[in-house]
């Protein structure tokens, strides 16, 4: 199979990258001989039936089992327009062996169903291949690299301790060890349901940052939630007008604040609704707001009292809320509303945008630390799994019979199976490697 693995459109190089057995034939066709493994060397690209030069290409071949499928890999570093690659391409089709396009994640599913990865590491290249933030790169690497398959080995050893303990407290338990097993074996597995909690614990964590924090801005009409997100995003994302009511949905902003994905939100003013579409706008406000990690509440600076919705929301949101009084250049009359300090900002003068900026920035940094230490459980999947292989051992103590022990401990080590795919894997391939791009 074969696939482009850079990125497509116009670039100086593409690579194209093939794996499979008919690896060394293809190469003999199209470049006249196998090179070395892991040595590039330059040559010219010809078509296997006509002969004619396609390109000249730096080839880099990788025997196996040493590749990252574990079969034979080779790269073709070619030139990276699109007519150069589809020449290629068309090349290697016409080399037979049955030699065909690969499908999205073929190359990390072979690697993986030939046992060069486990899937939380394959999950981990899917992350890091979409990473936009450093911090998202952070995690997808640590990942890839095994992290979280490390903690679940180490947590399996132990569990699989523990049954040995148990099983051994039954089968000899006329030897007098049975009472003594059974103390080891419960202290293994308590100790692992310590860890495993503090890791779902920061499960919340580390999707957020995989999928971005969502910090949610509301307010009533013309306090100028709009204004704000424009200023914030540096571009016109949001119509911006004198008439009330003008945001009737929720418009959306994707920004990068000190390496964290955060997703910015603009919606409709709180107030009463005068029509149906301005109220599904104002029940979708606060659906999304009450989701939010964060919010950042807008009061107008020139009103004489806090608008009363707006101030329900900020009163139900101790500690995840920043306060913003707008129109500073108008004169500030709010300086605070039930003890949160209000930041002067002006979207005209951009008077305070810097000091919103950093306090955002410093918030959602401080619940990216939240429960940073332990596994991280970066998808449902891995939540799932270790909240099953959790609840079994949870029932260790209250089980009436050593046998029953012994069957809750091994549903506690299936469950870390499927995590890492050592077991029961077929029904979750598909969701793990669909989300591939072609190439990968």
């Amino acid at each position: 199979m074969f696939a482009l693995a850079s990125g497509s459109g116009r670039a100086g190089v593409a690579v194209i990258r093939l794996s499979g057995p008919a690896v060394p034939e293809a190469l003999a066709a199209l470049v006249g001989g196998v090179p070395e493994p892991r040595r590039a060397v330059l040559r010219r690209l010809r078509h296997p039936r006509t002969g004619e030069v396609l390109d000249r290409a730096v080839v880099l071949r990788f025997a196996s089992p040493a590749s990252f499928t574990g079969e034979e890999v080779a790269e073709l570093h070619v030139h990276g327009g699109r007519a150069v690659i589809e020449a290629v391409g068309e090349a290697l089709l016409a080399c037979g062996k049955g030699i065909r396009p690969a499908e999205p994640g073929e190359f990390t599913r072979r690697a993986f169903l030939n046992g060069k990865m486990d899937l939380t590491a394959a999950e981990g290249i899917a992350d890091l291949v979409a990473a936009e933030t450093e911090a998202q790169r952070r995690q997808a690497l640590a990942q890839a690299e095994g992290a979280l398959a490390a903690t679940v080995a180490g947590w399996a050893e132990r569990l699989t301790r523990a049954l040995a303990l148990s099983e051994a407290s039954i089968d000899f338990a006329d030897d007098g060890v049975g009472d003594e097993a059974e103390t080891e074996a419960l202290a293994l597995a308590q100790a692992v349901e310590g860890e495993m909690e503090a890791a779902l614990a920061g499960a919340r964590r580390a999707e957020r940052v995989r999928e971005g924090f969502r910090v949610a801005i509301i307010g009533a009409p013309n306090a100028g939630k709009s204004s704000l997100l424009n200023r914030l995003a540096g571009r016109e994302a949001a119509i911006v007008s004198a008439r009330a009511g003008t945001t009737r949905d929720v418009i959306e902003v994707r920004l990068d604040l000190g390496g964290q994905a955060v997703t910015l939100a603009d919606m409709a003013g709180l107030r009463e609704a005068e029509d149906e579409i301005e109220a599904e706008g104002v029940r979708r406000a606060f659906a999304w707001a009450e989701r939010a990690d964060l919010v950042v509440a807008v009061f107008d600076g020139t009103a004489e009292a806090p608008d009363a919705a707006t101030r329900v929301v900020v009163s139900a949101r101790p500690g995840g809320c920043i306060g913003v009084a707008s129109k500073s250049d108008l004169g500030v009359r709010l300086a605070e509303v039930d003890g949160v300090p209000l930041l002067p900002v002006s979207s005209v003068t951009g008077e305070g945008i810097e000091r919103l900026a950093e306090a955002l920035t410093a918030a959602i940094a401080g619940l990216a630390e939240r429960g940073a230490g332990g596994a991280v459980l970066t998808r449902a999947r891995h939540v799932s799994a270790v909240s099953s292989a959790l609840a079994a051992l949870r029932r260790l103590p209250v089980a009436a019979l050593p046998e029953m022990r012994g069957e809750e401990l091994r549903l506690a080590l299936r469950e870390l199976g499927r995590l890492t795919g050592r077991v029961d894997v077929e029904d979750v391939l598909e969701v793990v490697f669909r989300t591939f791009c072609v190439g990968k």
